[in-house]
């Protein structure tokens, strides 16, 4: 494991609520929309969300930025295999054109949540987080790092490029009852060289 310097540390429980907070942000409101689905009658779709953002910290999944108040930001990610994962008929169609898109990215770390309050926002947070994130795919031996931004999200999008991502794929956004700006899903692959965070 990488050894991670303050203000990095691993999510606790307690940061639930704001990992929550911090998806919803990187996902444009697309996580609550399928919170607001998974909520049973009466639930609080934050609830669920916040149970799925302690079950990953339960698994040691997340990194949060915390200047002593509790997480400001917050990185996700795994790695993805060789084989591409089979997409079968039954598999949800709004998720379809995401898990085709990382099919298309073997043997990387993808980054699956990026996010940051917007108040801590241009303070070069995302790009430590990157570096991070790199530095864990390298300690896997992963060859190059993945990502898939909404078109709409030119903020993020900027960060990936400024930081050496490159498109290489895309594939039309499917909304189902989600109210998005969002048209395509964009794949952005970055290669990693063993001399990178070296």
């Amino acid at each position: 494991m990488i050894q991670l310097e303050p203000p990095l540390r691993v999510a606790s429980q307690a940061d639930a609520r704001a990992l929550a907070d911090l998806v919803n942000f990187a996902g444009q409101g697309l996580p609550l929309y399928i919170w607001e689905g998974l909520a049973k009658d009466g639930q609080d779709p934050w609830e669920v969300g916040r149970d799925r953002q302690a079950e990953r910290v339960r698994e040691g999944q997340i990194v949060v930025v915390d200047f002593g108040d509790g997480a400001v930001a917050s990185l996700t990610g795994y790695p993805i295999g060789s084989e591409p994962e089979p997409i079968a008929d039954d598999f949800p169609v709004l998720f379809r054109p995401l898990q085709e898109l990382e099919n298309q990215a073997p043997d990387s770390w993808y980054v699956n949540v990026l996010a940051c309050y917007p108040e801590h926002r241009g303070q070069g947070l995302g790009s430590r987080l990157l570096k991070l994130a790199e530095q864990i795919a390298q300690d896997q031996a992963l060859p190059r790092m993945s990502v898939i931004v909404a078109d709409n999200n030119v903020g993020a999008r900027r960060l990936y490029e400024r930081n050496g991502y490159e498109e290489v794929a895309t594939r039309a956004c499917v909304k189902e009852g989600w109210k998005a700006d969002t048209e395509n899903w964009v794949l952005l692959i970055k290669p990693l060289h063993p001399s990178d965070n070296r």
